[in-house]
């Protein structure tokens, strides 16, 4: 008896020990040794991780245990040198200018780790820009050509598969002397097989696919462009030095459409071309400050496509910043940022009975099969697009909102909305409201995830992990201690990185022709689907790798990761977002830890010190 019971203490001794190495995982699966100091870490949307170091620029693959490319012939590379371009795997270095004598650029595929152009080797002194154009999957560089080329200013045309020159553009012949310099004045623009580049001259034309130039027109110095869907009609944007915007529209044949260009009070922010005339959102600045401090005042405005002249007697007042812009079929839905709502037709008369008045900060406006939804920080309604009544008996009123976070619960036919520390539930057919639950996240955060899933209702922050039953009663809430207010500090300081690259999309890109389309309510997989099946169709090596990305689902969407302290040191937790379990621990043991996790690949990338980046399987 003795004997056994001996035998039982050893071999649960041994279990304990054997479940407590498994569950606290220490040694990496892979070490990737970097020759340079690591200046910047990224994990981008394709799943490879780049690295910018004093020696170079290297990448790393999930399912790879060493580099899949590491060039040193930049030098150092700096993250303030590093233009992602979105929805692509391409990224451009850009290095030099101002004191310099000359400024570089590189185009690097960073999915298959090949530089697809470089300015010295492709006959460059100075790139100015370079765009790349998909779906025709082309890079556009204007800049200064060498000595060779008698220093002209040139507009090249490369190709992103092969990375080969395909054609040369100068708006001025090498060598040719002319009254004054030309330069390209801002972005260029391509549509189907035309180029439009904007010169300080005229606009100019060229067909990429006949290798010609296909017409000139007598206007110059635009900051922008787009066109109709059919291309037949082009509209040049200028800005000036006031702050207010110019427009031009010029014919598929180079001719000027509008006898005088329309001056358009600020900078143009939102531009959509309909069959009924050109709607118009621009920022306005107050007399200090920028547009982006100005958020007091848009101005909406219908202009006409046949000669320019606003088509409004009375342009609808918004006193305030349009936060959102709708283009519906009976006319131009939009929200202010301070609060409102409004809709009005496309030939300028209000739809709604009354202006829909709302709490501060629209996060959400989209459509639902009752109506469309709005919630701010302090109500949420969904109101009759063709009224803008409540098709409840009054919008749902809450406390204003430390963070809003919201989400459908299709099995009880309810929105529940997180207001920071109670959720409150609004039936969709009766509008009837209630508070589900209340709560409090340690650390005075809020949840910034809100989801519902088989078992109950998940919401997530920061060192938080909640399930509430569908009755609002507490399944679990799981709390792990932030490292230290410097880390945090790190960790919200990407946050902040995101959100300035947000806020620093080009005009051009905002106010792109013919995207001011409402969306449903909760479409995010949608969304997924339909840019998986744009890379596929794209047809390179490397949007296809993008494409089965987009496809996956995420190899961890069961599970939540958070920082904290761990009886080793600082470290990952992974808990179970179905049981509050905790499922693995990777110990760092470093009080500042910089680190990105790819929840599709289920890999957690950790920096171990200015040379070492390690990975960890999160599976």
């Amino acid at each position: 008896m003795k004997i056994f019971l001996k035998t039982t203490k050893v071999i649960c001794l041994l279990t304990i020990m054997v479940f407590n190495s498994s569950f606290a995982q220490t040694a990496p699966t892979n070490t990737y040794t970097i020759d340079g100091k690591i200046n910047f870490m990224k994990l981008t949307d394709t799943g490879i991780l780049l690295i910018a170091h004093n020696d170079g620029f290297a990448g790393i693959k999930p399912e790879s245990n060493k580099l899949i490319f590491d060039f040193k012939d930049y030098g150092s590379v700096k993250e303030e040198e590093l233009q992602f371009i979105p929805a692509t795997p391409y990224v451009v270095i850009s290095q030099g200018g101002f004191a310099k004598l000359s400024s570089k650029k590189i185009v690097f595929d960073y999915v298959i780790g090949k530089q697809l152009f470089e300015t010295k080797e492709n006959g460059w002194k100075d790139a100015f820009s370079a765009q790349v154009f998909i779906p025709q999957n082309k890079l556009i560089v204007s800049g200064i050509r060498t000595s060779k080329e008698k220093f002209a200013m040139a507009v090249g045309i490369y190709d992103l598969v092969t990375g080969k020159e395909e054609k040369l553009i100068y708006p001025v012949e090498p060598g040719k002397v002319t009254m004054g310099s030309v330069s390209v004045t801002g972005s260029i623009f391509m549509k189907d097989n035309l180029v439009y580049i904007p010169t300080s001259k005229e606009l100019i034309c060229y067909n990429i696919k006949s290798n010609s130039r296909v017409w000139s027109a007598k206007v110059d110095d635009l900051s922008w462009m787009t066109a109709d869907e059919s291309g037949k009609e082009i509209y040049g944007f200028e800005n000036t030095n006031s702050g207010d915007t110019k427009i031009h529209k010029i014919s598929s044949t180079g001719e000027v459409l509008w006898k005088d260009s329309q001056k358009v009070k600020g900078a143009v922010t939102r531009f959509e071309i309909l069959p009924q005339g050109i709607a118009i959102v621009s920022d306005v600045a107050d007399k200090g400050g920028s547009v982006f401090s100005a958020r007091a005042e848009s101005k909406i405005m219908m202009l006409s496509a046949k000669d320019g002249e606003d088509l409004w007697d009375k342009a609808p007042k918004t006193k305030g910043y349009v936060q959102h812009f709708y283009v519906m079929d009976d006319g131009i839905l939009f929200g202010i940022q301070s609060g409102g709502i409004n809709k009005i037709s496309f030939t300028g008369e209000t739809l709604f009975k009354k202006p829909l008045k709302t709490g501060e900060n629209i996060h959400t406006m989209a459509l639902t099969p009752k109506g469309m939804i709005y919630i701010t920080d302090s109500d949420a309604n969904i109101i009759d697009l063709k009224t803008g009544e409540s098709i409840w008996n009054k919008p749902i009123k809450y406390k204003n909102a430390s963070a809003v976070a919201s989400t459908y619960d299709a099995k009880n036919k309810r929105y529940l909305i997180s207001t920071g520390d109670d959720v409150v539930a609004i039936d969709e057919n009766s509008g009837d409201v209630k508070t589900l639950s209340e709560f409090k996240f340690e650390e005075k955060e809020a949840p910034n995830s809100f989801s519902v899933r088989a078992n109950g209702l998940l919401l997530t922050s920061d060192q938080n992990i909640m399930m509430l039953n569908f009755d609002g009663t507490k399944q679990f809430h799981e709390y792990y201690k932030s490292p230290g207010r410097s880390t945090f500090g790190k960790i919200m300081g990407g946050v902040m990185a995101v959100a300035s690259t947000a806020a620093s999309v080009s005009m051009a890109a905002r106010a792109g022709a013919n995207k001011n389309s409402i969306g449903q309510y909760n479409e995010y997989g949608r969304e997924a689907d339909r840019a998986s099946k744009m890379f596929a169709d794209i047809g390179s090596a490397s949007f296809d790798y993008m494409s089965k990305r987009f496809k996956a689902s995420a190899a961890t969407a069961n599970a939540q990761f958070i920082l904290t302290k761990l009886d080793d040191g600082v470290g990952l937790v992974k808990i179970n977002k179905d049981s509050g379990a905790k499922e693995k621990e990777i110990v760092l043991k470093d009080k500042k830890p910089e680190y990105e996790v790819d929840e599709y690949a289920g890999v957690l990338y950790y920096k171990k010190d200015n040379n070492t980046i390690l990975s960890y399987d999160l599976k």
